[in-house]
């Protein structure tokens, strides 16, 4: 066997976990290509995926939320707020390189505080706490600004949404730095690996010496930030902060999230599937936009499939397929079929020394 054989054989067993959302993805994209000439246009796939860098963002800190064995709601609310605190902090003059950096500390601190902390801490559930930050800071964007939106015209805003660099829109080349970003997090530090451990058994990890409330607390941090930078990019997008909260995309995250394996139990998936769950949605919306169909109904697409998704985490269907695909190549892979989670970035789970 080659070692070019090799390696595609390797790579090819490393998609196990998200392979179903990965045939899906390719095989809707040619689906659309076929009955939408409009769809696999230059300009079209630069948009698309603009578009989707709010979901994406969110949804790369959304899958260290969800593999920790959490969830986080209150994620529109706070990029909601950091659009009014841009607006705030903008007026004193900061350069707009200082303000992005404040935006993402302030949106850090808030998930860390106000979710972190509880939830860490203080052993509160999940879901009540995310829910009561989720209305908390609703009530505060609503105070904060008057109800009313706010034009942005400082040239950071414009230049973070809408500005291209090398042909391509400022949000993708954001989308790729964070999505490197969780690969170096997810694979290469202490803190992923943490958080590994964390979601498969938060009892072992504290008796494996792993500081589980601050890890907690930093996993909301990061959420935090990446809502806040999420923040940024949709104030750069309209041009204005607006008191309007998306009620709707933690739960398009978390979609994403679990429709590229990340089990909604915690301890197992990463954000290499993530991104694909991302694109297939960005890709459905945008194709069946092109096609005519309604906003509403591709609301009601996106809450089947993440209906679906829940159902494939609970009964395991994933895990039968990366089965299914280890025996099959167990010769080929010298005896470990499980594949290197950071091939591809796809994280089928923890380093293997957690498992010990």
């Amino acid at each position: 066997m080659s070692t070019s054989t090799a390696l595609l054989g390797k790579a090819w067993r490393a998609t196990a976990n998200f392979r179903p959302i990965l045939i899906l993805v390719v095989a809707m994209f040619i689906f659309f290509t076929v009955t939408q000439s409009a769809f696999s246009t230059d300009q079209n796939l630069k948009n698309m995926l603009a578009d989707s860098a709010i979901l994406w963002i969110i949804a790369m800190g959304m899958t260290f939320v969800l593999i920790s064995g959490g969830f986080d709601l209150s994620v529109g609310a706070t990029a909601a707020l950091v659009g009014i605190f841009m607006v705030k902090v903008l007026a004193l003059g900061l350069p707009g390189g200082v303000v992005l950096v404040l935006m993402v500390l302030f949106g850090a601190l808030v998930g860390a505080l106000l979710n972190g902390i509880p939830i860490g801490r203080l052993n509160l559930s999940v879901f009540v706490v995310t829910l009561a930050s989720m209305i908390a800071l609703t009530g505060v964007v609503e105070l904060w600004s008057g109800g009313e939106s706010s034009y942005v015209t400082a040239p950071v805003a414009a230049m973070i949404g809408v500005d291209n660099v090398l042909g391509f829109p400022v949000p993708i080349w954001i989308m790729a730095a964070v999505f490197l970003a969780a690969l170096y997090v997810q694979h290469l530090t202490f803190f992923g690996r943490d958080v590994y451990a964390i979601g498969g058994s938060p009892i072992a990890a504290k008796l494996a010496g792993i500081r589980v409330p601050r890890t907690l607390m930093l996993v909301y941090g990061v959420m935090g930030g990446c809502a806040a930078l999420a923040g940024a990019i949709a104030v750069g997008r309209v041009g204005a902060a607006t008191p309007t909260v998306d009620s709707t995309i933690a739960l398009q995250a978390i979609a994403a999230v679990l429709l590229g394996g990340t089990a909604l139990t915690g301890g197992s998936g990463g954000v290499g599937g993530t991104a694909l769950g991302v694109l297939f949605i960005a890709i459905l919306q945008n194709g069946l936009s092109l096609a005519g169909v309604s906003s509403d109904w591709q609301n009601v697409v996106t809450g089947v499939i993440l209906l679906l998704a829940v159902l494939s985490d609970r009964f395991n269907f994933s895990d039968l397929l990366r089965r299914s695909s280890e025996d099959d190549g167990a010769a080929g892979a010298g005896g470990d079929a499980t594949g290197d989670p950071a091939t591809l970035g796809a994280g089928a789970g923890p380093p293997a020394h957690l498992n010990a």
